[in-house]
């Protein structure tokens, strides 16, 4: 300090006039100055500037006036006073050299615009063809394109990613030659060759390319000029693991921990974290368990926890379980309390700016970690519980122990709703129910999800007044409950208040848009009610949700069948057996709505495909048989109809349909033994018998009046047992209108009761009813074929009978005629015989005496043994 010189105070000050400001130099009063302006506008200030003899201002001539003189104040060409002049007074003279002034004129005019110099000078063009130009537009293409390639691969397009990792590649040794050769290879940019291998090694990956991924990486660890290059081999590692190369990804994992130092802790825990997972994919719990031990003492973290439960789970440690489990739920999650979401006053702008990062991006990061925690902690307990102690409930007391003690406090009350759950899964009813009706004293949240439980159960149970009390307490605790709206609208659905049912789902909705229960349910309630266009909406809207959902797919199909689009319904359908393809049900559909339109061979096929995977479904069954006879297959027929005969034993138009595809096929020796069968198990069944009489009469064969006997008994047990029926009920109303005298005409009833069956039998239906025999007719073996007519046979060597029909009325073994003619001979009347008509041989009923000699018939050599007809008849009376 003793080098600085103070000026004393009676000094005068040598920067006097400085500060002072004259209103005159103002720039900004320019536009209101007239004289500038008339300056500007006429060429009176592009004048050139004038020039004096002595330097100083544009008024030559003038002397220069000092501090130690009286100053006349200097006007510029615009009449404005010069520097200096300030009301008259000299400002004193000062060293401004060292500013870059003198205080000599310079003989140059006032010129603040710089008017006299002239326009600029335009800019130099750059010189494109420059080597250095050239390199650096080089180097900026290549870093444009590693950038479209990571854009590529961010938007999901790998291939195109791809294609500019090569291109750049490309371009970045075109660059290094060129440097080569101008001279400058020592200033290759190292980095902008990394970023380039490093891309395109990533972009191999990312393509599923892991032996060129590999080399890539290979060239960039293996280049000692690329610094912490080393740690790519973690990225090796990675690609080892996903080809299933466990033992060379641990190796590649230890040598890239290895060229980590301890300062990159975090990087370090990672990656030992990776080798655990390493060690549990090839079975090395122990391995595994030591990394996971070293993770959770130097960095706990959730991930690291749950992992090594399940280690100790699998070499089956119990106390390691129950410790592992102390850790995990002691891990911090580093996340705030939810009370700084909620605004300290009603301030407006406080408000807002609460309610704006209430649902930022932090505060939702913050609800996943929180999630995921929860979810590792719900899974370890679940796991754990019955394997740490002797029965699963006491496992689960324990962990909601230990639940209750830790951070997550709220998760106890579920630990004990998945125990419920865990009861369900055993078919243990008694015990989930009395777990969740603990709940009903709890808060508000846990008191609605247990009795929306108990409320499912009850449902499932068929027990809808449990079901619906238990709905209504679920409501009750908690109105916005979606699951609790859904149970108590499946309850009103049971009781088919479909309008109220209705709107207890969309309520449900309104609480929560992602409830696809209620929505599948609304849609179902909307088919109900016959608004198929709102069902259809609703599954639109269900199937846009959940993509692969089968079931909304078969009532989309179902709801166009109804609304008459069989196109769409059919197209549905296709999508359907998509997702599910084994599915019989839905084939059938396909084969029923193809056969409804006519297309019989798409119907076949779906129609087979069913069958493959469900042969026991009848109506298919039936349909394929169906198919062959009409293709006239009828051997191929046969499998089917023998399957149908399997599944339902006692129909007997199974066993019919096969006997009778033999018969279409030709094989009379086969389908007579199926009748004889069919017979054997059905001796009653009057199609069977009618069959077997024809097919006998056709071979020739002697039991051919066997057959005709008994067909002619059940026919008349058949009709004799209608009778009754029909009687009966006659019977019975005659008795309730006439009362008592009922019983006089039974008395009077006896005598005559044969003819009284007689004449019942004749008024019975006509012959040309199917499967009914009439008295009227010799013997009826009619039978019209369920298969429908048979193909014609083809010709044969055989002479067919002329005039012959498969199912006419035929003589059967000794016909009536000559049954007639050998009653006349042997004087025995036809009435005898059962299912004869008399009228149509009346003479035979005159006295022997007056009857007309027969025709000349071949008798048997045998002596018969006259009877009287009159006797006869009173025996048949009796009888």
């Amino acid at each position: 300090m003793e080098h600085v010189h103070l000026a004393p105070e009676d000094e005068d000050d040598l920067y006097t006039g400085y500060n002072d400001y004259n209103p005159t130099f103002d720039s900004e009063e320019l536009d209101n100055d007239i004289g500038f302006q008339q300056a500007v506008r006429t060429s009176h200030g592009r004048r050139p500037p004038m020039t004096a003899r002595f330097p100083g201002t544009a008024v030559g001539g003038r002397p220069l006036a000092t501090s130690f003189g009286s100053r006349v104040p200097l006007m510029s060409s615009m009449g404005r006073p010069m520097t200096g002049a300030q009301d008259g007074a000299a400002r004193p003279m000062t060293a401004v050299r060292a500013a870059g002034y003198s205080s000599m004129a310079r003989g140059s005019a006032f010129d603040p615009l710089g008017q006299s110099k002239g326009p600029a000078p335009p800019l130099e063009s750059k010189n494109e063809d420059s080597p250095e130009e050239k390199i650096k537009i080089l180097e900026k293409k290549v870093n444009d394109l590693i950038e479209e390639s990571c854009l590529a691969q961010s938007r999901g397009d790998l291939q195109l990613s791809l294609e500019k990792a090569k291109e750049a590649g490309r371009k970045e040794r075109a660059l290094v030659r060129q440097r080569e050769h101008t001279g400058t290879a020592d200033h290759i940019n190292l980095d902008l060759t990394y970023s380039v291998l490093f891309n395109l090694a990533n972009q191999y990956e990312s393509n599923d390319m892991y032996p060129e991924a590999l080399n890539t990486y290979q060239l960039i660890v293996k280049n000692k000029m690329f610094n912490n290059a080393g740690r790519l081999k973690v990225n090796m590692a990675n690609i080892y693991f996903k080809q299933k190369n466990y033992p060379k990804a641990v190796k590649f994992y230890r040598m890239a921990l290895d060229q980590i130092s301890n300062a990159h802790k975090e990087m370090r825990i990672k990656i030992m974290q990776n080798i655990g997972m390493v060690f549990i994919r090839m079975g090395q719990y122990s391995d595994a368990i030591t990394s996971f031990e070293h993770i959770m003492s130097e960095s706990p973290n959730i991930k690291t926890g749950y992992n090594l439960i399940l280690c100790y789970y699998a070499i089956g440690d119990r106390d390691k379980m129950k410790k592992s489990f102390q850790k995990l739920i002691s891990v911090p999650l580093g996340i705030d309390e939810e009370d700084k979401y909620i605004p300290p006053n009603d301030e407006p702008h406080t408000n807002m700016v609460y309610e704006a990062i209430k649902n930022d991006k932090l505060h939702q990061m913050e609800r996943e970690r929180k999630a995921l925690a929860e979810k590792f902690i719900m899974t370890a307990a679940k796991l754990i519980a019955p394997a740490i102690e002797s029965t699963f409930a006491a496992g689960f007391d324990w962990c909601v122990d230990m639940v209750k003690g830790s951070l997550y406090v709220e998760l106890a009350n579920d630990l004990e709703i998945n125990k419920a759950i865990t009861y369900l899964r055993q078919k243990d009813f008694n015990q989930a129910v009395e777990t969740l009706k603990t709940f009903e004293k709890k808060e508000s949240r846990v008191k609605s999800a247990a009795a929306t439980n108990l409320s499912f159960l009850y449902f499932l149970e068929k027990d809808y007044e449990q079901a619906d009390r238990y709905a209504d307490l679920a409501m009750s605790a908690d109105r916005y409950n979606p699951s609790a709206l859904v149970n108590k609208g499946n309850t009103v659905f049971v009781k088919q208040d479909y309008e109220k049912a209705a709107e207890f789902f969309k309520e449900s909705l309104r609480n929560d848009s992602s409830c696809t229960e209620a929505l599948y349910n609304l849609g179902l309630t909307y088919k109900k009610m016959g608004r198929l266009e709102g069902a259809l909406d609703c599954f639109l809207k269900l199937h846009s949700i959940l993509r692969n959902s089968d079931q909304v797919m078969y009532q989309l199909a179902s709801l166009y069948e109804m609304l008459e689009d069989p196109h769409q319904a059919i197209e549905w359908l296709m999508q359907l057996i998509s997702v599910t393809p084994t599915d019989p049900q839905v084939l059938a559909k396909l084969g029923e709505l193809y056969d409804n339109e006519g297309d019989k061979s798409q119907a076949f096929q779906y129609y087979y495909e069913s069958f493959r995977y469900c042969p026991s479904n009848i109506d298919v069954i039936e349909w394929l048989g169906a198919y062959y006879i009409d293709t006239q297959f009828c051997e191929k027929a046969i499998h089917y109809f023998e399957r149908a005969g399997l599944i339902q034993p006692t129909q007997v138009k199974w066993q019919l349909m096969v006997a009778s595809c033999y018969r279409r096929s030709g094989n009379y020796q086969k389908a007579l033994e199926t009748y004889k069968d069919i017979h054997r198990k059905f001796p009653e069944n009057i199609e069977c018998l009618r069959f077997l009489v024809r097919l006998c009469q056709d071979l020739e064969l002697k039991e051919v009046q066997d057959y005709a006997t008994k067909l002619k008994k059940v026919e008349k047990m058949k009709e004799i047992r209608e009778q009754r029926v029909k009687s009966g009920r006659e019977g019975s109303a005659q008795s309730r209108r006439e009362g008592s005298a009922g019983s006089d005409s039974g008395n009077s009833g006896n005598s005559g009761r044969s003819d009284h069956l007689s004449t019942k039998l004749r008024s019975l239906p006509g012959s040309n009813e199917p499967y009914e025999t009439s008295p009227q007719r010799d013997i009826d073996a009619s039978y019209v074929d369920p298969l429908g007519p048979q193909m014609e046979r083809p010709k044969t060597a055989l002479k067919k009978r002329a005039d012959e029909d498969e199912f006419a009325d035929e003589e059967l073994g000794m016909t009536v005629a000559r049954i007639a003619q050998l009653c006349c001979l042997y004087g025995i009347c036809l009435k005898c015989i059962p299912n004869t008509d008399c009228d149509r041989h009346a003479h035979l009923h005159l006295p022997i005496q007056q009857r007309t000699s027969p025709p000349t018939i071949d008798v048997p050599h045998t002596t018969p043994t006259r009877r009287r007809p009159r006797k006869r008849q009173r025996q048949d009376d009796a009888t």
